[in-house]
């Protein structure tokens, strides 16, 4: 019997706590069929993914600025690690302040860098997810076809 009298206060809150993070991040069900795969799909290479872009007129273009958004990150987390990391360095001379700094400006770096990306290559216009999603089930389509 599972009606909310015999259940615990606890138990009761857990469920609806769960029920509305659910809810709110119900657009990660897209993923669930490729993140929780009883087979890995293999490695995919950059000439596989240049395949996918010149065969997919409508989601290709989609995924290469996708994956150029990746750049402006990477590069803004490399900025940010070794800006952070010198200036704690330079007043601190402690390692691990520095190590610290070192994490924390990667992460803002990241971050500031796929917010200039958003803005630069405006990426609030387009659906990378989807472009994403296309692209896994390409790469699926692909593997069976060559095994």
């Amino acid at each position: 019997m599972t009606d909310s009298s015999s259940q615990s206060f606890f138990r009761r809150h857990w469920e609806g706590y769960k029920e509305f993070w659910s809810e709110r991040f119900s657009f990660l069900d897209n993923y669930s069929r490729f993140v929780k795969r009883d087979n890995l799909l293999p490695s995919w290479s950059d000439a596989d993914v240049q395949e996918f872009i010149a065969s997919d007129p409508v989601h290709g273009p989609t995924l290469r600025t996708a994956r150029e958004a990746a750049k402006y990150g990477s590069a803004g987390a490399v900025i940010g690690a070794v800006s952070t990391a010198a200036v704690a360095w330079k007043y601190s001379r402690s390692l691990h302040g520095a190590a610290l700094s070192f994490g924390a400006g990667a992460v803002f770096g990241w971050t500031f860098g796929q917010e200039v990306a958003n803005h630069a290559l405006q990426l609030y216009r387009l659906d990378t997810m989807s472009a994403q999603v296309k692209f896994l089930d390409w790469w699926e389509k692909k593997c069976a076809e060559r095994a």
